[in-house]
């Protein structure tokens, strides 16, 4: 299992816009650099991808939760 993490604080939002659908679901394939995410700090926004291929497991941060450097942000089970 791969730990995504945060590289800076802000807030973490699951969808690329207001009304449109998650970039990725849990239980769902993906592969390495696809994004999973992004966060925003001061109307910046740093998306966030998958350093591996396999299968999103769980996010361990709400969409519009706020995140810290180091934070993990979602698992990923390689394979």
């Amino acid at each position: 299992m791969a730990d995504i993490v945060s590289p800076l604080p802000g807030i973490f939002y699951r969808r690329p816009g207001p009304g449109k659908p998650v970039f990725v679901e849990e239980g769902v394939a993906v592969e390495a650099g696809q994004a999973v995410g992004m966060v925003e700090i001061m109307k910046q926004f740093t998306e966030i991808s998958a350093s591996v291929a396999g299968t999103v497991g769980s996010f361990r941060v709400e969409d519009g939760g706020m995140v810290s450097p180091g934070d993990v942000i979602v698992t990923v089970d390689e394979g």
